[in-house]
C-alpha cells in the first residue's frame, strides 16, 4: 500500500509539534525549579523567592528555589542553559548576565543564544554615595574637581567586572574625568573604608545605604536611574544633577533554556505578570527596594540585546575582560 510523502511529512510534523503544545496546556506537570546563581539571603534570592510564591499560587504546584552560586553567577547561568527546554528549569538574574557575555573570556554559554528571556521582573536603583569628607557635594561639583587632578579620586566596587563597577566606569566615560578604580570582596567592607574617606565614593543599591545617608555617615549625591526613588525623592539623578543621559538600574529578569517552546514562554510570562500585579508580591519586594516592572518576552529579549552591546562598548573603551 502506497502513502503519499507529502502526507506522512505532514502527519509527522503534527506529531511533532504535539509535545509543544501539550507541554503548554497541561505546564507544569512536575515541580518547576528557578535557579538563583548566588547565595542564600541576598536580594536575587529574595525576589526569586517572592515569585516562587506567588507562580506556586497560579500553578497550584510547589516552586523550587535553588541557590546555585560560583564563577559570578555563570554556573547556576550555564546550569539553565544546559537544561530541558520545558519550562521547569529557569534562571532569575541581573545584569551581571549581560555583563558576562560582554565581558568574560571563554565562557561556555552565551546569555543571549542559549537562553529565552521570559520577563523582567523588577528594579533598583543605585545611588552614587561618597565620604562626607569630599569636598563636593553634587555631581557636577564632582566631575569639576576630578577634572582639576585626574587620577586623583577613586571609587570602589564590589569586585572587578561587576555591575557596579561598570556603572562607575560608565559615569567616568559620560563625565570624561579619570578616577581609579578599588575592587573589593563585596560592598560592605568597601562602604566602611569609604566612610573613612579612602576610596571616596562608589555606587551601591539604594536600599543598601539608605540610613547611612540620612545618619549622615554617607552623602547621597545622586541616583543612577533615569527618575528619582519614592523612598528617598530628595536625591536626584546622575542625569539630573551635573550628567545628562546617565542611566543604570540593577534589574531582575526571568529566563528560560533556549528551545523553549514559544507558546510556553508566552504562557509563564503571561503568569509571572499575574504575579507581579499583586500587591503582596509589590509590598514584598518594595521592602527590599526592588520595583516591580514586567514585561513581554519579545521587549525583554531586546532589552537584554541592547545591554550586551552597550558593555560590550564600555568593556571596549577602557580595555576590560575578565575570566
Amino acid at each position: 500500500m502506497r502513502i503519499d510523502r507529502r502526507a506522512t511529512l505532514a502527519l509527522l510534523g503534527g506529531l511533532a509539534m504535539r509535545p509543544a503544545l501539550a507541554d503548554e496546556a497541561g505546564f507544569p506537570q512536575r515541580p518547576p525549579r528557578l535557579i538563583v546563581p548566588y547565595a542564600p539571603g541576598g536580594p536575587v534570592d529574595i525576589v526569586t523567592r517572592g515569585l516562587a510564591a506567588g507562580l506556586a499560587d497560579v500553578w497550584r504546584h510547589n516552586v523550587v528555589v535553588e541557590n546555585r552560586g560560583g564563577a559570578g553567577g555563570n554556573l547556576g547561568s550555564e546550569a539553565v542553559a544546559r537544561a530541558a527546554p520545558d519550562g521547569h528549569t529557569m534562571l532569575v538574574n541581573t545584569p551581571a548576565l549581560a555583563i558576562a557575555a560582554a565581558v568574560m573570556r571563554g565562557l561556555t554559554f552565551h546569555p543571549v543564544d542559549d537562553l529565552v528571556a521570559v520577563s523582567k521582573l523588577g528594579t533598583t536603583p543605585a545611588v552614587l554615595v561618597a565620604s562626607p569628607s569630599l569636598p563636593a557635594n553634587s555631581v557636577a561639583e564632582l566631575i569639576a574637581l576630578a577634572k582639576a587632578a585626574p587620577g586623583r579620586y577613586s571609587f570602589a566596587s564590589p569586585g572587578p567586572a561587576t555591575s557596579l563597577h561598570l556603572a562607575a566606569e560608565l559615569f567616568c566615560v559620560m563625565a570624561g574625568i579619570e578616577m581609579v578604580h578599588v575592587p573589593y570582596r563585596g560592598g560592605a567592607p568597601a562602604l566602611i573604608d569609604i566612610m573613612a574617606g579612602q576610596p571616596q565614593m562608589m555606587f551601591n543599591p539604594l536600599v543598601d545605604v539608605l540610613p547611612h545617608i540620612r545618619e549622615g555617615r554617607l552623602k547621597g549625591m545622586a541616583l543612577s536611574s533615569a527618575e528619582r526613588s519614592s523612598a528617598a525623592p530628595e536625591i536626584p539623578t546622575v542625569a539630573e544633577s551635573g550628567l545628562p543621559g546617565y542611566d543604570f538600574s540593577l534589574w531582575y529578569g526571568l529566563f528560560a533554556p533556549k528551545g523553549t517552546p514559544l507558546p510556553l514562554v508566552q504562557r509563564i510570562g503571561r503568569d509571572v505578570g499575574q504575579v507581579l500585579r499583586r500587591d503582596a508580591v509589590r509590598d514584598r519586594f518594595a521592602a527590599s527596594g526592588v520595583v516591580v516592572v514586567g514585561s513581554t518576552p519579545e521587549a525583554f529579549a531586546a532589552e537584554l540585546r541592547g545591554e550586551v552591546e552597550r558593555w560590550s562598548t564600555l568593556a571596549r573603551r577602557i580595555g576590560l575582560s575578565a575570566g
